[in-house]
């Protein structure tokens, strides 16, 4: 759906790689247990740090609190200030396999940073006895409603300062945290035990998720939550790609280009994965 926002002077290009970006999007996903340093760049605990002081630039952020504590408690919205430069400069190279890869990858973080529970220490209720609920939210909710959702946001808008729009994305993905949680324990202890939960089969097994009544009622008490949340990736995705077209100077880009090779997922080497929870998708 970004692709499809994108003016006639880029759109041509993203078509014709839409299919690689679709399919690939998934793909910092596959690397985040197997290449070290890739887990923290998915969420940041903004509830890790006191009031609203946390620096928005990786040196000042480093600066006051060292880099292992940032890295242990997620680097996402400085990571894609990086990842928004090495894209622009992609694009003033004309380097259509790079672009592509980086514009694939950034698409994925900038989801990343619309789920609420990427962005807080409590990521998967496990401090709230809560467990599952990350999952529940991010997996369970689009699989049963996707499609009534509204998808299409409007044709792409240049953004002047892109440092300022993502803090302003993760402060307000942080602030949805307090609905997600208490919503979903609200639910959860005025349903009788024996309908909370149901069993259904997935890749031929058998797995215990939340029944269809606990499933609407979150949903209907969200009230348009993950809609408006992937509404917002969606746009900003679209209008990241653009603003980092325009700023290297609006290159004119083959659309013929072959797509590069699909990422080959990588196996996991043993004690490399300092940063990881490997109990949840961050």
């Amino acid at each position: 759906m970004a692709v499809y926002r994108l003016p006639p002077e880029l759109s041509p290009f993203f078509k014709a790689h839409i299919a690689f970006i679709s399919e690939n999007a998934v793909n910092p996903d596959r690397r985040r247990y197997a290449v070290v340093g890739e887990a923290e760049r998915h969420f940041i605990d903004l509830d890790a740090y006191p009031g609203d002081t946390l620096p928005e630039t990786w040196p000042e952020a480093v600066n006051r609190y060292g880099e292992e504590a940032l890295r242990k408690h997620g680097i996402a919205p400085w990571y894609l200030q990086k990842h928004l430069y090495l894209l622009t400069e992609a694009f003033r190279e004309k380097k259509t396999d790079r672009i592509i890869r980086l514009a694939t990858d950034l698409g994925h973080y900038v989801a990343d940073i619309h789920v609420p529970l990427h962005t807080t220490r409590n990521y998967n209720g496990q401090l709230s006895g809560q467990d599952g609920v990350h999952a529940f939210w991010e997996s369970r909710l689009p699989e049963k409603y996707a499609n009534e959702y509204e998808f299409w946001v409007g044709p792409v808008t240049y953004l002047p300062n892109t440092t300022e729009t993502l803090w302003a994305t993760v402060r307000h993905t942080h602030a949805a945290c307090d609905s997600v949680l208490l919503f979903e324990r609200k639910i959860y202890t005025t349903l009788p035990e024996g309908r909370r939960y149901a069993y259904e089969m997935r890749n031929q097994v058998l797995v215990k998720l939340q029944s269809a009544e606990f499933t609407d009622a979150y949903h209907k008490m969200l009230d348009g939550q993950v809609e408006r949340q992937m509404r917002s990736a969606i746009r900003l995705i679209g209008d990241f790609w653009y603003t980092c077209w325009v700023n290297a100077g609006q290159p004119v880009l083959d659309t013929v280009a072959d797509s590069p090779d699909p990422e080959p997922t990588p196996s996991m080497p043993a004690d490399t994965l300092p940063h990881t929870r490997p109990d949840v998708d961050r």
